[in-house]
C-alpha cells in the first residue's frame, strides 16, 4: 500500500513538472490576454503604441517568450513579473522572438510586458507567447482609469539622473510615471493618452490633444471606440506647454495659431472648458480630476491653476474636482523620486474624493 501511494507521488509530481514545462504557443487574440491601454487587435496583431500599453497574463509555468515586431527599434519595454520589474528590454526594429523571463520557480505567476516609452518612438506588433507552463484566467483589476496629459504623464526624462534633462527614449520609464504609481497602488487597469510637449490651445508641434485624443493611434485618423474602456476616473493633467509657448511669439505654432497677439485668458478658459466638456460627453458618469503640475506652471504666482479652476466653475458639475501638484522648485522634468511624490498625492486625492 506504501509503495503504490509512493508511485502515486511520483506520478503527481512528475505530471505537475511536465505541465509546468510543457510549451504553449499562445495567439495575440487568446481572450486569456489582457491587454491594457487604447490597444487595438486585427485580424493579424494587436498594436501597443501608447505609454504603458501592455501585454498582461497570468501562467502556471517558468519561462515566457514574445514575438514583436517593433517599427523603429527605439521602444523600451519593462518586463514586470509578480510586480516587480525583472528587465528592461530595448527592442530592435523588425520582427522577433524575444525571452521575456526564464528561470521561474514552477507555480502560478503574473507577467506584464509594459511599452514605457511613447508613440514617437513607435508602435510595436504582438503576435504571441511561447509559454514554458500553461496560460491562466486573464488578471482583474478592481478600477479604471484613464489618464491625459504630457511629457510629465509620460515620465520623460524621469531616469536622466546627470541634470541634463534629455528627452530621449533611454531615459523615459513611463511605469515610473505618477500615473501608473498611482494606478497600481489601486490594482487600476489604466488608459494613458499622454504625448511630450503637448497642450491644449498650443503645442510645441502642430496639433493638441483635443486633435488626438480620440485616436486610435495619434498619427491616424481611426476614431477610438470608447465604449470598449470606461474608467471609473479621467485625470487630465495639462497646459505646462500651454503655459511656455502662449507668449513665445517667435515660436512657429504660435504665430500659425495667434498671429502677432497672445491669447486672452478667456480663450484660453474656453478651450480647456471645451475639451473637459468632450471628455465627459465620452464618459457621463466618470469622475474628472482636472489637475497640473509639478513642474513650472504651478510655481507661486503662476495664472494657470486659476485658468483650470475657472474653466471647472463654469461647467457646474459636482462629479469633476480640480487638484494641483506642488511646484517641484527643482530643474527639468519630475525625476523617479520626484514622480513618486506625485503618485503618492494622487493616490491620497483619489482616496478622499473616490472612496476606494
Amino acid at each position: 500500500m506504501i509503495k503504490q501511494f509512493n508511485l502515486i507521488v511520483v506520478a503527481l509530481l512528475t505530471f505537475t513538472a511536465f505541465g509546468s514545462n510543457a510549451q504553449t504557443l499562445v495567439n495575440f487574440n487568446n481572450p486569456k490576454i489582457h491587454y491594457m491601454g487604447r490597444t487595438p487587435v486585427t485580424d493579424s496583431t494587436a498594436e501597443l503604441s501608447w505609454t504603458a500599453a501592455s501585454v498582461v497574463i497570468r501562467f502556471n509555468g517558468t519561462a515566457v517568450k514574445a514575438t514583436l515586431n517593433d517599427e523603429k527599434g527605439l521602444n523600451y519595454y519593462n518586463v514586470v513579473v509578480d510586480n516587480k520589474v525583472a528587465k528592461v528590454m530595448r527592442l530592435d526594429k523588425g520582427k522577433k522572438e524575444y525571452q521575456l523571463v526564464t528561470g521561474l520557480k514552477a507555480g502560478p505567476h503574473q507577467l506584464q510586458l509594459f511599452k514605457r516609452t511613447e508613440y514617437d518612438w513607435g508602435r510595436t506588433w504582438f503576435y504571441g507567447l511561447n509559454i514554458s507552463g500553461k496560460l491562466l484566467a486573464p488578471p482583474t483589476y478592481r478600477h479604471k482609469i484613464e489618464y491625459y496629459g504630457d511629457s510629465i504623464t509620460c515620465g520623460m526624462a524621469d531616469e536622466d539622473t546627470t541634470g541634463k534633462d534629455r528627452g530621449d527614449n533611454t531615459y523615459e520609464n513611463g511605469y515610473a510615471s505618477y500615473a501608473n504609481v498611482a494606478a497600481r497602488y489601486f490594482n487600476a487597469d489604466v488608459s494613458c493618452i499622454s504625448k511630450s510637449g503637448i497642450g491644449v490651445t498650443i503645442s510645441w508641434f502642430d496639433y493638441v490633444m483635443p486633435d488626438i485624443y480620440d485616436r486610435v493611434y495619434a498619427h491616424d485618423t481611426t476614431r477610438w471606440d470608447f465604449k470598449r474602456y470606461t474608467p471609473e476616473l479621467v485625470v487630465v493633467n495639462l497646459f505646462q506647454n500651454d503655459s511656455w509657448l502662449v507668449k513665445n511669439t517667435k515660436h512657429e505654432q504660435f504665430k500659425k495659431l495667434f498671429g502677432d497677439t497672445p491669447p486672452t485668458p478667456e480663450f484660453i478658459i474656453s478651450r480647456y472648458q471645451s475639451f473637459i466638456k468632450s471628455i465627459r460627453n465620452k464618459y457621463p458618469k466618470a469622475k474628472i480630476v482636472c489637475a497640473l503640475g509639478s513642474m513650472d506652471a504651478t510655481k507661486t504666482g503662476s495664472p494657470w491653476p486659476g485658468y483650470i479652476q475657472k474653466a471647472i466653475a463654469g461647467l457646474n458639475d459636482k462629479g469633476i474636482y480640480t487638484h494641483f501638484f506642488a511646484y517641484k522648485n527643482t530643474n527639468g522634468h519630475p525625476s523617479v523620486k520626484e514622480q513618486q511624490i506625485m503618485g503618492d498625492d494622487l493616490t491620497a486625492f483619489i482616496k478622499e474624493k473616490m472612496k476606494w
